[in-house]
């Protein structure tokens, strides 16, 4: 079967924008142009634009989308078989996210007990989820899914007093990071206690610290546009003074 702009659009839930747009970078053209000038597409672009829907869902960017996709390795039933592990995955988070929700709305309108353990691990997966959604693919990517999947259980295995010192730890270094990045010495006292300071905090959340991934996370950092907002939204130029701290505590770098 054949589709117009209009009406594979339609039926994939995007605007026509967005299909055009595709065929100007490269990462979906129509089968062909006809006569009156519409672009037409047939099966195996249907096939092609579910891939980028479903790589989109995850949250990879289109540019990586299309190193995939486009990949002479690229193999359609792997990949359909990947994201149905991915979706059943979801799906077995959002049923736990689904059952604290209901949990906490009986216990808001009958009155039922629900333990603040329920509350924290609705809340952790949550965490979970979104880091997954936001980072998932670089992470995974630069260290690989068993490092990853090990955090992840870590995470879950973490007790409410030890994510109220995680958080508190994340807070002063924010603030000793802002008094460090005045001296301009990332090699000096308060900068070197930064970044122990951070060391400690992404061991709460790693299976396990070293002095490698700590230094690949600080250069992360300062490529990743996301994480550079985060820094710099208190002070221009943090990212890489943090990164800097970390390079010389890790002995990674001069």
């Amino acid at each position: 079967m054949e589709y117009t702009v209009q009406k594979l659009a339609k039926i994939a839930g995007i605007s026509t924008r967005t299909l055009r747009y595709y065929d100007e970078i490269g990462i979906l053209k129509p089968a062909k142009i006809n006569s009156s000038g519409y672009r037409i597409y047939g099966s195996k672009e249907v096939d092609r634009l579910q891939q980028i829907l479903f790589y989109r869902e995850f949250g990879i960017k289109l540019k990586n989308i299309k190193e995939i996709i486009t990949s002479s390795n690229f193999d359609q039933v792997k990949a359909l078989r990947d994201h149905r592990e991915k979706l059943l995955e979801r799906r077995s988070q959002i049923d736990l996210l689904i059952a604290n929700v209901e949990k906490t709305i009986a216990s808001t309108e009958r009155s039922v007990i629900m333990s603040d353990k329920e509350k924290f691990e609705g809340f952790k997966q949550k965490m979970i989820d979104e880091n997954e959604q936001k980072y998932g693919k670089e992470i995974r990517d630069k260290y690989g899914n068993e490092v990853v999947d090990k955090s992840n259980k870590k995470l879950k295995g973490m007790t409410q007093e030890q994510y109220k010192d995680a958080t508190k730890l994340e807070e002063n270094i924010m603030e000793l990071l802002k008094e460090a990045f005045e001296t301009g010495d990332p090699s000096g006292k308060l900068a070197q206690e930064v970044a122990d300071l951070h060391g400690q905090w992404i061991s709460y959340y790693w299976h396990t610290y070293t002095k490698e991934a700590h230094a690949g996370i600080a250069q992360m950092y300062v490529d990743d546009e996301r994480f550079t907002a985060y820094y710099d939204k208190e002070q221009p130029g943090l990212v890489q003074f943090l990164r800097d701290a970390i390079f010389v505590y890790t002995g990674m770098k001069e």
